[in-house]
């Protein structure tokens, strides 16, 4: 049976929000929690010591569950940056060594690696899909000179498909690190970390996740949770510092696995309840449940793209699509997408459409009565 979310967002009935691949629309849920949440600092003496450690472990296993994972592969970070900083911080990078990352791929994971190539005289190489597959693309472009390779599930600007296990063997028999931006696909696509062995995963949490803006999540392999170097120096990262009374007495070792690498004050009293909020619904739901869905949405998105003569990658995620225009998207269908109350995003020559769970069919039907005026 469909999973049913009418009365879970707060969605205006003539919205056609086609757009969660930049923000979820928020579940009431978590804007319930969020606005309680605001109001706990009006009241600091109700704010225990054992929270700030308790209520973190509680979103660290609901997001490690997510991940199939522990516990102890999770930290919490507030962006992909951050993220991919501390990737940077961890994986060396030898002089004329290359790191791998796709073209036109989102910039939080491209800056930061090219300044790690510049302070350790190596190179960025730039994988262009030409031939339809990103995955070739990269397998192509991984050789004995790649040190570090950076890339996703699936490609930002319009869903084409990258299998992680195929660029995983290929990195590992280079001996390249291999770094993924999750942020496309967490909450949506499952990932066999056992299968694909990378060195960090990283995501935002408020796209697919459900969750607020300025929360994200880390995983780390085992090897970095053992002797991994984070970003900062929080005091919450090391042992002991739920005990108050002994802060002042400096610790040097750190909490066990990736809470190393948490950001500080990463117990946020209005972030963590909220992420927890949202990922135990998405957790309700279930992963692949979430995903069948979205693929019956995508595959109506292909019938229909198909009957007006529109293209869109052969291989691309269940839940993330994108339509592509010949040369330029058409003058004016922006401006008539949101006349109609229709909210997609535009990413190159490609109309991105990432549906969510509220999403219908008719909602589909009504993004493509308006393309047609366009084709």
């Amino acid at each position: 049976m469909p999973i049913n979310t009418s009365d879970l967002f707060d969605l205006p009935g003539d919205v056609v929000y086609l757009n969660t691949a930049s923000f979820s629309a928020q579940l009431k849920s978590v804007t319930t929690v969020g606005q309680e949440a605001v109001t706990r600092k009006s009241f600091p003496w109700n704010i225990h010591s054992d929270e700030m450690i308790n209520e973190p472990e509680t979103l660290r296993q609901a997001v490690a569950k997510v991940f199939n994972t522990s516990g102890d592969a999770i930290a919490l970070i507030p962006a992909v940056s951050y993220g991919v900083g501390i990737a940077a911080a961890n994986l060396p990078l030898k002089k004329g060594q290359n790191i791998v990352v796709l073209d036109k791929d989102f910039p939080s994971n491209y800056y930061t690696w090219r300044e790690h190539a510049l302070r350790n005289e190596g190179t960025i190489h730039t994988v262009l899909n030409t031939n339809g597959s990103w995955t070739q693309a990269i397998l192509d472009a991984i050789n004995e000179q790649t040190g570090i390779v950076s890339v996703a599930n699936c490609h930002w600007t319009n869903g084409a498909y990258i299998d992680l296990v195929q660029v995983s063997r290929k990195a590992r028999s280079v001996g390249a690190a291999l770094v993924i931006d999750a942020s496309q696909s967490l909450g949506v696509l499952s990932m066999d970390l056992d299968a694909v062995q990378p060195d960090f995963v990283v995501s935002v949490g408020y796209k697919w996740l459900l969750g607020p803006y300025g929360l994200g999540y880390l995983y780390a392999a085992p090897k970095w949770r053992e002797n991994g170097i984070p970003l900062e120096y929080s005091w919450l990262a090391k042992q002991g510092s739920e005990d108050f009374t002994n802060l002042v007495n400096y610790r040097n070792e750190y909490r066990p696995g990736a809470r190393r690498f948490d950001m500080g004050e990463y117990s946020s009293f209005i972030h963590i309840p909220m992420g927890i909020q949202a990922v135990k619904q998405v957790l309700n739901w279930g992963v692949d449940n979430i995903r069948t869905q979205l693929r019956d949405l995508t595959q109506h998105i292909e019938k229909q793209a198909n009957a007006v003569g529109i293209s869109y990658p052969i291989e691309h995620a269940d839940h993330l699509i994108g339509l592509e225009f010949q040369g330029t998207i058409p003058e004016g269908i922006k401006e008539a997408l949101e006349k109609e109350r229709i909210y997609v995003s535009f990413r190159g020559n490609s109309i991105r459409v990432a549906p969510y769970l509220f999403t219908t069919k008719e909602h589909i039907d009504r993004l493509f009565d308006v393309i047609k005026r366009f084709v």
